[in-house]
């Protein structure tokens, strides 16, 4: 019943400012009894006073200030003529503070409420007797008129907390949809990368492994087959990896791939992989070997993955220098094709380097790259371990 009320009040504002000024009007009656001892007074002023108060607030939330002076007019108004300024003819000066101290800035509410308040005592002052005490004409006045803009100011607080903690709920919400986008974002160019490592790697391989095959199927037949043979299985071994790859953005009832990430511990079958294109890699490996955390054991694979794929595509000699260099807290990854590159090749184009080096600062190391004078290049990568 209570909520219907407030439902309806809130859907025609000027309807119930309508009532509260009928309510003040109705109250004002039994204020015009009580009056200063000594001081005879006909009850008519006090109404008429009360009227033109309670007429004003129909405007209080249009003119919060305008309705507050005049209310206080009012009220000082009935003080002078020696009636008791109590509550019932002070209530329209009540709301008009409350009102004023809710919708106006506080410096202003702050100075209406010290005005209405010194005119109304002022007022009761010089209205009623002598003999009168001064509490009643100052401390009754000053304690109802404070009141209301008190709680003026504690609902306005209330207000100002509430917009604040939304601002903070609406601000959190944004907060958690850009880091949402970020991190998709982030996926994105993370899976694009494991496709471009894979890609590029195989067909490399594939084309060097059919050009091959090209040269020997008629000096070599069986040499021919057996590359051949290899050849399905790069193209074999791409198509699992990518599967791999692409199953991270599966829906959430198709399985999971269940092949293990690419490690270092799969070194010795990548440089086969590359040596059955033509490409012969020999590693060495300084300090002690350890397990790496996963991410930096991916990183590690892929980088010497796309900088021999690299020297594959580019490089005009089948050699390349694999070189593990363990620390305590870091591990190093050099790279190196000692012989020239092609006229028509150029290692530092196209997105091979440009990931390496996002992938090493996505592991918390770093990547740089160097062209040797007689055309060789090399890749070196560090990252940490621990």
């Amino acid at each position: 019943m209570i909520s219907r009320w407030r439902q309806a009040l809130r859907a025609h504002p000027r309807a119930g400012d309508a009532m509260l000024a009928a309510l003040c009007l109705v109250l004002a009656g039994p204020g015009t009894i009580p009056h200063f001892r000594g001081v005879e007074v006909p009850w008519w002023p006090a109404t008429l006073i009360a009227a033109i108060g309670s007429a004003a607030l129909l405007w209080r939330r249009d003119r919060p200030l305008a309705v507050l002076a005049i209310t206080a007019v009012c009220g000082a108004a009935i003080g002078a003529l020696g009636y008791l300024p109590t509550i019932l003819l002070l209530a329209p000066l009540l709301i008009a503070l409350y009102t004023a101290t809710l919708r106006c800035p506080p410096r202003v509410a702050y100075l209406g409420v010290s005005l209405s308040a010194a005119a109304v005592i002022v007022a009761a002052l010089l209205g009623g007797p002598a003999h009168e005490p001064l509490v009643l004409k100052t401390a009754a006045p000053a304690a109802w008129l404070l009141l209301p803009a008190a709680l003026g100011s504690l609902t306005r607080l209330q207000h100002t907390l509430l917009v604040a903690e939304r601002t903070r709920a609406e601000r959190a919400e944004q907060t958690r949809e850009e880091e949402a986008r970020h991190r998709v974002a982030e996926e994105r160019l993370r899976v694009a990368r494991e496709l471009h490592d894979v890609v590029a790697h195989h067909l490399a391989l594939a084309n060097a492994q059919a050009n091959t095959v090209a040269r020997l199927l008629h000096s070599n037949p069986a040499q021919a087959q057996h590359l051949i043979e290899q050849l399905t299985t790069t193209t074999g071994e791409a198509l699992r990896e990518m599967k791999a790859t692409v199953g991270l953005m599966r829906e959430p009832d198709d399985t999971a791939p269940t092949d293990p990430a690419p490690s270092l511990a799969q070194l010795a079958s990548l440089l086969e992989s590359f040596a059955a294109g033509g490409l012969h890699a020999t590693v060495i490996v300084e300090g002690t070997a350890r397990p790496l955390p996963p991410g930096a054991d991916l990183t590690a694979y892929r980088i010497v993955q796309e900088a021999l794929t690299n020297v594959t595509k580019h490089a005009a000699t089948g050699r390349a220098e694999v070189h593990l260099a363990y620390t305590n807290s870091r591990l190093r990854i050099i790279v190196t094709n000692p012989g020239p590159t092609r006229a028509t090749s150029s290692t530092t184009s196209g997105y091979g380097i440009l990931g390496m080096r996002e992938r090493a600062q996505s592991a918390g190391g770093r990547l740089s790259t160097h062209r040797h004078p007689d055309g060789g290049f090399t890749v070196t990568a560090e990252l940490p371990t621990g």
